[in-house]
């Protein structure tokens, strides 16, 4: 069994697998269809995307595909740990231009499930972090957007300073929340 947790905006949940331990080592559940929709997510999961970011402070983000190649997230660290965020994008939700984070470990496998309509992002808080995350839409380059990881407007409080940060050439370009048009209505989430 897990734990769900929502966040302080209430559609990004916080998962904690229970970890079942004995001399052999540990076990947990992943991820079960039937506990997640029990909690109101029904993503219908497709794919599942992997990155590895050698470096520590590595930022991947802030990313999202806009309709309809929208998608919802389950991520999951696998090895080493990240400060993950979503941001809300979603026109008529009481918290658009907000966002929540949450540190994520291999070591105690947390999950964070970031519903379509989010922006999502996070930093690498070790060497050697393995991402997995889970989505329930396929890629689709033409829909592939993002913010600026650093937007004032946003105010994100990531653990690591603007000079500390490795990002891609991509996410250097990225514009900021001020030039964003928001194609998410808040009905589109799920």
């Amino acid at each position: 069994m897990s734990a769900f947790t929502r966040l302080a905006i209430p559609d990004v949940i916080l998962v904690a697998p229970t970890v079942f331990s004995d001399n052999r080592g540990t076990f947990c559940e992943i991820y079960s269809r039937q506990r997640y929709e029990e909690v109101g997510i029904a993503a219908g999961f497709v794919q599942d995307n992997e990155s590895l970011s050698i470096i520590k402070g590595t930022v991947r983000g802030l990313h999202f595909q806009t309709p309809p190649f929208d998608q919802a997230k389950l991520v999951r660290v696998v090895s080493g740990s990240i400060f993950d965020v979503a941001v809300d994008l979603r026109r008529g939700s009481p918290t658009y231009g907000r966002w929540v984070g949450a540190t994520l470990t291999a070591d105690k496998g947390e999950q964070l499930f970031i519903p379509r309509g989010f922006a999502h992002g996070f930093c690498t808080l070790k060497p050697e972090t393995r991402v997995l995350y889970k989505v329930d839409n396929g890629y689709s380059r033409e829909h592939d957007a993002g913010i600026r990881w650093n937007d004032p407007d946003l105010a994100v409080d990531w653990p690591l300073g603007d000079s500390d940060a490795v990002l891609s050439d991509r996410d250097l370009k990225l514009p900021g929340f001020a030039e964003f048009q928001t194609p998410f209505e808040m009905a589109r989430s799920r």
